[in-house]
This record gives structure tokens, C-alpha cells and sequence, in this order.
């Protein structure tokens, strides 16, 4: 049985504030390293904590996007956390946080999904053929044995084998089970730009260039007319953005910080 914390700490002990960084789905803290030795954000406290579920971490029992969203509330809260950063799947969870009232300091959202028809199609293939009775363990144990390898293709040659080495410790009935409550939180909420604006927090919403998943021009122009809310696109990044531009995902942190804490 895992622990329900991995959790990764930079920075200086006494530092103003503290930065939880949330990673996403299948991901561990192992993400965040490039983000977190970047000089833009060395004097701030930072945080990050792997999903509980993922990686070598155990699942609660509720795995459902509201309960990851108390959790990692209750999680800022007593690591005294004042800026939440999440990335695809974390990112949600973040959104989540900020849109139940649990959390109301700024966020970056690194590629969050604002509706189901945005996440990328193999995902969305996974979750369905997951839920096919006697099948649904079997296709994801299939797929994460798969991951590591393929992923190694997409990821910075220097980071390759570590980040792809943090994806081989995932359960696939676990995986399988959280990503079938996310999709179930995405039908329930059709757009989640309206719940983030009236979230009332300052949010970043930060993509790569290329990033594989997706934003509607209604959704972007909704995105735009909030006035808490910035979008960022970055060059030369997917949706991986983290660990393909580290520097300014870090450079946005330090500004998220300045303008929304002080």
C-alpha cells in the first residue's frame, strides 16, 4: 500500500509564499523539477504533491474531482500555500478548488480542459473502452506498460528517461477508476469557462503552441472576456509544457505571484 503524500519542496523555508504545484494525471512531482530550479521562482516557497493516486501514492476512496479538490485544498491550506499551480488533470483540480469556494488565491492553470470535446481523443478513447466490462483493466494495464516508452519521444531528451520512469509506477485499475470520475466531472459540467471566471480568483491559462488538447473559439473568447482571467501561449510547446518551456511557466508563477498576492 503507497503513502497519500509524494511530495516534492523547493525553496527557501522562510519565504513570504508558498506555491503548491499540482501535477496531472499519471504524473508525479518528478514534472516539476525543471520549474522548480528556475531563478524566477527562487524565492518562493514551492510545493508539489503528486496526485494521491498516482505514481506510488494511494487513491482515497472518492476519487471523484470535488473530493480532489477538498484534498488538495486542505493540503494548501496546511502547507500554507497561497498560490495553486496545476497542470492538464491538476489544473482541473485546481480550477475545482477556486470554483467551490476552497481556494481563493490566484492560479495557473497549465492546459486545463474547459469540456469534454477539448480533451485529447486518445484519452477520451481510453475512458470509453475502459469501461468495458473484463476489458476495461486490461486496456489500461496495456496502455501504461506502453507510456513510458512512447512518452520518451515527446519529452526533452535530458528529462526523457526520469519523467518517463515517474509514469511506470501507476496501478491501472486505480487510473482507470479516476479518469472515469473525471469524464463523469466534465459531462457535468458542459463549459467550465463560466466556472472559472465566476470563481472570481485571478487565473492564468497557460498552452503551448501545440497543444494536444483543445479550446473552442467560444471558449477562448469567453476566456477573454474575464477580466481576472490572462491566457498565455507559449512557443515551442504541447501539452507538456512544463517540462518542454520550464522557463516561462516559472517566469509566469513569479508574475501570478507579484500580482496577485503582493
Amino acid at each position: 500500500m503507497g503513502e497519500r503524500w509524494e511530495v516534492r519542496r523547493a525553496g527557501p523555508q522562510d519565504a513570504p509564499h508558498r506555491v503548491l504545484l499540482v501535477p496531472g494525471a499519471l504524473c508525479t512531482t518528478e514534472f516539476y523539477v525543471d520549474v522548480m530550479a528556475e531563478p524566477a521562482v527562487a524565492g518562493l516557497g514551492m510545493v508539489a504533491a503528486t496526485l494521491p493516486g498516482f505514481g506510488p501514492t494511494e487513491a482515497p476512496e472518492d476519487v471523484s474531482m470535488e473530493q480532489y479538490a477538498r484534498l488538495m485544498a486542505d493540503f494548501a491550506a496546511q502547507s500554507g500555500c497561497d498560490v495553486v499551480v496545476g497542470h492538464s488533470l491538476g489544473a482541473n483540480v485546481a480550477l475545482e478548488m477556486a470554483a467551490a469556494g476552497l481556494f481563493t488565491g490566484p492560479l495557473v492553470l497549465l492546459s486545463p480542459t474547459f469540456s469534454r470535446g477539448d480533451e485529447m481523443k486518445t484519452f477520451t478513447v481510453l475512458n470509453s473502452v475502459g469501461r468495458v466490462p473484463g476489458l476495461g483493466t486490461m486496456v489500461w494495464a496495456g496502455m501504461l506498460g506502453l507510456l513510458p516508452r512512447s512518452m520518451k519521444r515527446e519529452l526533452p531528451p535530458q528529462r526523457a528517461e526520469a519523467l518517463a520512469a515517474a509514469m511506470s509506477g501507476n496501478d491501472p485499475a486505480v487510473c482507470r477508476r479516476i479518469v472515469q470520475r473525471y469524464y463523469e466531472y466534465l459531462d457535468r459540467h458542459p463549459s467550465l469557462v463560466e466556472r472559472l471566471c465566476g470563481a472570481g480568483v485571478p487565473a492564468w491559462v497557460v498552452r503551448g503552441d501545440h497543444d494536444e488538447v483543445g479550446l473552442t473559439d467560444e471558449e477562448r473568447g469567453g476566456l477573454e472576456a474575464c477580466p481576472r482571467i490572462r491566457l498565455v501561449q507559449v512557443p515551442d510547446a504541447g501539452h507538456a509544457v512544463l517540462v518542454e518551456q520550464p522557463t516561462a511557466v516559472a517566469e509566469v508563477i513569479a508574475e501570478a505571484v507579484k500580482a496577485g498576492v503582493g
